[in-house]
């Protein structure tokens, strides 16, 4: 049991969470291979895609996978020193506050990604089948239209219709609208470009 209680070992455990997120994976990796701000080129996210816009294929696969670290360690090493009844719903709390932490890093300004990779963590790590859903979805939509923001808002959508299938708890459900609509939210650009039709498919460069 935490020394300061219950809830103030959910508060630290949800900040020690958003702090993991908040770690600039691509930013860092980008800038100690090529001396460059992820920011100030191709779409200016510092996410695993436009790392291999930027550095490779090698580099961006490495950025995705930390990046879904960042949203498995929360889940399975943090929530569950909260409480000792922790839960689906403190681990999904502790996985949204890293999400959280990745979109809107304290050590950038609170200028992140989009955080789909962690959220892959997240949701392979605290709810298996709605994570296996999600990246069924993604594949499906990179296969058909090889967008990789449509296939990742589509997979989004996901989220919450995997969990109301499986009748999971309404605050985990909430929880999990909260980390469909972060996803959503975070591609406005790309809708745009979709609108546009100038979203760039797999493969193509960003039109700028």
């Amino acid at each position: 049991k935490p020394p300061c209680g219950a809830g103030g070992g959910m508060i630290l455990a949800l900040l020690g969470s958003y702090l993991i997120g908040s770690i600039p994976t691509g930013f860092l990796v980008v800038k100690w291979l090529k001396r460059m701000d992820l920011r100030t080129v191709g779409s200016g996210n510092i996410g695993a895609t436009n790392v291999g816009r930027v550095a490779g294929t090698g580099a961006s696969a490495a950025v995705f996978l930390i990046d879904a670290a960042k949203g498995i360690v929360p889940v399975l090493f943090i929530a569950p020193q909260a409480s000792e009844a922790a839960g689906s719903t403190a681990a999904l709390a502790c996985g949204l506050a890293a999400v959280l932490g990745h979109n809107f890093p304290v050590f950038l300004r609170f200028k992140g990604g989009k955080g789909v990779a962690t959220t892959i963590g997240v949701l392979l790590s605290a709810m298996p089948i709605v994570g296996a859903a999600y990246l069924l979805v993604w594949g499906a939509c990179l296969m058909l239209w090889r967008y990789v923001s449509l296939g990742s808002m589509a997979a989004a959508v996901s989220i919450p219709v995997t969990q109301w299938v499986l009748h999971h708890p309404l605050i985990d459900l909430v929880l999990g609208i909260v980390l469909a609509l972060l996803i959503i939210v975070r591609h406005r650009a790309n809708i745009e470009r979709l609108r546009q039709g100038t979203e760039p498919r797999i493969g193509q460069h960003l039109r700028t």
